[in-house]
């Protein structure tokens, strides 16, 4: 089956007085149908620039990228009505509606003004639908920039930090719409910082750093590459940690002491092994636990970078004014 997204070898180059930036190096990334996918880089590493140049807001410097099987910019007419996308951060008129501002957005691209009420329900805001868009939060702006996405029903669904502004239930629900949207047969490129979430709703990732892919594969595939083989271990209680975590050193292995009465143990054989040198000391546990990796970790590792939660951008009206895509970010 024809990816849905395919990029290859795209480059870009900002100029500037101080010199020239490859905000783009050979960046590589595919998109299969059906899937919800991460897409995860530091900030500056490219993922913006990226999806602007997708959506023919940038023109590229060199390489080659298809959406829904065509080349674009070149074909991107031809299925710019097919995608629905935010990039960064959508600005609305405050004095309208959410139910108006969706409506003209329907009229300008040609959608039923039935399909509506259909989206403010999907993203929870059916209730607040006759409310100025003035009066609302950061995170239901950020539902109405979905909706106003999802109006005309995309195959190609790409959203960048959908859950910024969002409180804990309103991310829950993002979840769940993402989800649901994929079982639908919708494919979603999904950018965040909230790595946990990523984990939890996509099926693979893309980590872009530097302007270049560092990393890419199903979310198993990624974690299987990081996973450090590190055990958690519970000692019973009044046990000296420090000896037993002295004599697992001795042995070779990595201690990090944690909380009362629990070591991390890296770099040794396995769980078998922590027991036996152990328990010939006389020194016995009451739990072994391996320790999982999460992307979090994988992202630490492959780009050096701490993840930022609740990032926030500020608009740029002129992709707004392109109008690629229902909100042409």
């Amino acid at each position: 089956m024809t990816p849905v997204l395919e990029i290859s070898g795209l480059r870009k180059t900002y100029r500037s007085r101080k010199g020239a930036r490859n905000a783009l190096d050979g960046f590589d990334m595919v998109v299969e149908a059906g899937q919800v996918h991460g897409f995860l880089g530091p900030n500056g590493s490219g993922k913006t620039t990226t999806l602007r140049t997708l959506l023919g807001l940038i023109q590229p410097d060199g390489g080659r990228m298809t959406l829904l099987g065509r080349e674009v910019p070149r074909h991107l007419p031809e299925v710019a009505g097919r995608v629905g996308a935010i990039v960064e951060s959508p600005q609305f008129f405050g004095r309208f509606t959410a139910e108006t501002t969706l409506s003209l957005l329907a009229d300008a691209g040609g959608v039923d003004r039935g399909r509506v009420p259909e989206v403010l329900d999907l993203v929870g805001l059916r209730d607040r639908a006759k409310e100025k868009v003035k009066t609302y939060s950061l995170g239901m702006k950020q539902r109405l920039a979905v909706a106003s996405a999802l109006l005309k029903k995309p195959t190609l669904l790409i959203l960048d930090e959908p859950a910024n502004g969002l409180d804990p239930g309103g991310i829950r629900e993002m979840r769940t719409l993402m989800r649901d949207l994929s079982a639908s047969g919708m494919t979603v490129l999904l950018s965040s910082h909230i790595l946990a979430e990523i984990q939890l709703i996509c099926d693979s990732v893309t980590i872009i750093s530097a302007g270049r892919r560092i990393t890419a594969g199903s979310v198993a595939e990624v974690l299987a590459r990081h996973d450090s083989g590190a055990v958690r271990v519970r000692l019973e209680p009044d046990t000296d940690q420090e000896e037993a975590a002295r004599i697992l050193r001795e042995a070779g292995a990595q201690v990090t002491v944690e909380t009362a009465g629990h070591l991390t143990v890296r770099d040794i054989a396995g769980p078998a092994q922590i027991t036996r040198l152990l328990a010939q000391r006389e020194i016995y546990l009451c739990e072994l636990t391996p320790v999982a990796a999460d992307l979090e970790d994988a992202f630490l590792e492959l780009t050096g970078t701490a993840p930022v939660e609740g990032h926030h951008r500020q608009v740029d009206e002129s992709a707004l004014a392109a109008g690629q895509d229902g909100w042409g970010r």
